[in-house]
């Protein structure tokens, strides 16, 4: 009898401690059995894409491309939800507070993660610390673009002519603050010139003033001025990336055609919030990285000069603390601000 007793002792104890193993976490009390079953079922339901920008843009088609083929490859529907204003903040900010369960992503990109934290005064974010990186979607260059009567042919006869006349040529930007205004900066700065700023209230009004002559210059996406620069109303220097664009096989790179080492590509990803579990991360990695293999996905991201860009989540977590460090920088040394 006795021993029946003591075995039944034994058997109960080796059961509590298995249980305890599996459901108990000693560095954090409960358990992550459970929830390691919801992780290995992600995802149950649709997930939803948050795109910091109107509908339309390029941010928005990029999103939708990567939104489609990533559907098929997680067996659920990732919808695109459009959160525009505030520069791309208050979508990126909504991604930031929302639940880390990786059913709410944000398209990242190169002015809400690099330069908004530093251009405004409070994005009401942290770029490091409030996400969780899950993988660089892609890469694309801008253009340098001139109106045909600026007296300059290439980029090194625009420095030329820019240090003869200091802060007589001008440049446009859709708004105070933007990549084109910062990489506009960035260039004036390693060219050693001075330029004059014009701030505009869109992309749209900007280039109408610049095929106009109303201003010399402006950096600007490809897709929006391709027609422009065939057709001979724009005049490209340069390409803003280390080598030169498919869409513009012609037109050098600003770094071979006048300034050594310039380099301004924009980035763009997929995030979570910060404390998504590792296997979520990991299994949204892997649907974004087969999106971007997919010769469809090659194909219309190459007709929009975007370069795929598949890379762990711990790759493009550094990528934004490097990009996030230049431009960040220089926005600081600048003194650029916006409310």
């Amino acid at each position: 009898m006795r021993g029946d007793v003591s075995r039944r002792r034994v058997l109960a104890l080796a059961t509590i401690s298995f249980f305890s193993l599996v459901f108990f976490d000693p560095a954090g009390g409960l358990s992550s059995g459970p929830a390691m079953a919801q992780d290995a079922a992600f995802p149950t339901r649709p997930v939803t894409l948050i795109v910091p920008f109107p509908a339309g843009g390029g941010n928005d088609a990029t999103a939708r491309v990567v939104a489609d083929k990533m559907s098929g490859a997680l067996g659920q529907q990732v919808i695109v939800d459009n959160r525009g204003g505030g520069g791309g903040n208050i979508g990126t900010r909504a991604v930031a507070r929302a639940v880390p369960d990786g059913y709410t992503l944000l398209l990242g990109y190169t002015g809400t993660l690099s330069i908004n934290p530093s251009v405004y005064r409070n994005a009401g974010y942290d770029p490091r610390k409030d996400f969780a990186p899950i993988g660089m979607i892609g890469v694309s260059p801008s253009v340098f673009v001139v109106n045909p009567k600026v007296a300059a042919t290439s980029i090194a006869e625009f420095i030329t002519l820019a240090k003869a006349t200091p802060g007589k040529l001008d440049y446009a930007s859709s708004s105070a603050g933007t990549v084109g205004h910062i990489m506009a900066e960035l260039f004036a700065k390693e060219a050693g010139i001075k330029l004059s700023h014009i701030p505009y209230k869109g992309t749209a009004p900007a280039l109408n003033d610049l095929v106009g002559g109303h201003v010399s210059m402006m950096i600007v996406p490809i897709v929006p001025v391709l027609g422009n620069v065939k057709g001979g109303t724009l005049r490209a220097l340069g390409v803003t990336s280390k080598t030169r664009s498919a869409l513009l096989p012609d037109v050098p790179a600003v770094a071979e055609a006048g300034l050594p080492g310039f380099s301004a590509e924009l980035h763009y990803g997929l995030l979570a919030p910060a404390g998504t579990p590792p296997a979520v991360v990991a299994k949204l990695n892997a649907a974004l990285n087969a999106a971007l293999a997919n010769p469809d996905v090659k194909a219309r991201f190459a007709a929009e000069g975007l370069e795929p860009r598949p890379i762990t989540p711990q790759q493009y977590a550094d990528a934004i603390d490097t990009e996030e460090k230049t431009w960040g920088s220089l926005v600081r040394s600048l003194d650029i601000k916006v409310e």
